[in-house]
């Protein structure tokens, strides 16, 4: 089993775990073990599932909008979260092939390898939820002939992103694309960089 493979098992495996409860308050049982790459994807894909939900949630029209303010705010710790995890998974990555020498043509892709595993794993979610639709018995015939339609175009970008994955990380060990990685630097939740966090805090 290669690595998109085994990443696509994992995330579904977060998913339907999540949908056990369908609760956003269901606190997370990882069944991987300490410092695997496994347990990391299976945490990086339940944050997603999570927000995923809390997404649907703060679209509801007749919301309270105390409430859709407490959610936005969860939210927004749950992006960070994200972001992190990613980096996290990159930089696990980076250690992988600190020993691969680049060739001196080697070219630098346009995202690192754990953003595409953070299409991948979105990409999970919108298959699990549009098979759903296509299959539900009080849709109509035509809603669910059109989420099949969907639901096929998803399943061939499944297909194609995850050999682009592969193909990456085979070209990094190869020497072929040199592995390069950036911090997001984001600057929404930072009281530093945020002018309404940092002016908010000058008048206090």
């Amino acid at each position: 089993m290669n690595f998109t493979e085994t990443a696509w098992k994992i995330f579904n495996q977060s998913i339907e775990d999540y949908h056990m409860s369908d609760d956003v308050n269901t606190l997370i049982n990882n069944p991987f073990e300490k410092d695997t790459l496994e347990r990391i994807l299976y945490a990086k894909n339940w944050i997603d599932t999570v927000q995923w939900h809390l997404e649907d949630i703060i679209r509801d029209e007749n919301i309270d909008p105390a409430e859709a303010l407490k959610i936005k705010r969860v939210i927004d710790a749950s992006n960070q979260k994200r972001t992190d995890l990613v980096e996290f998974i990159d930089g696990w990555f980076l250690k992988k092939f600190e020993s691969v020498t680049p060739k001196p043509e080697a070219k630098i892709n346009t995202e690192t390898i754990a953003w595409a595993v953070d299409r991948l794993s979105i990409l999970a979610l919108k298959v699990y939820h549009m098979s759903l639709e296509a299959n539900r018995d009080s849709a109509s015939e035509e809603h669910r002939a059109n989420c099949k339609a969907k639901l096929d175009v998803l399943l061939t970008q499944h297909e194609d992103l995850s050999t682009s994955i592969n193909q990456l990380l085979a070209d990094i060990e190869n020497g072929d694309v040199k592995m390069k990685v950036y911090k997001q630097m984001k600057m929404y939740n930072d009281e530093s960089l945020n002018p309404v966090l940092y002016q908010k805090g000058q008048q206090k």
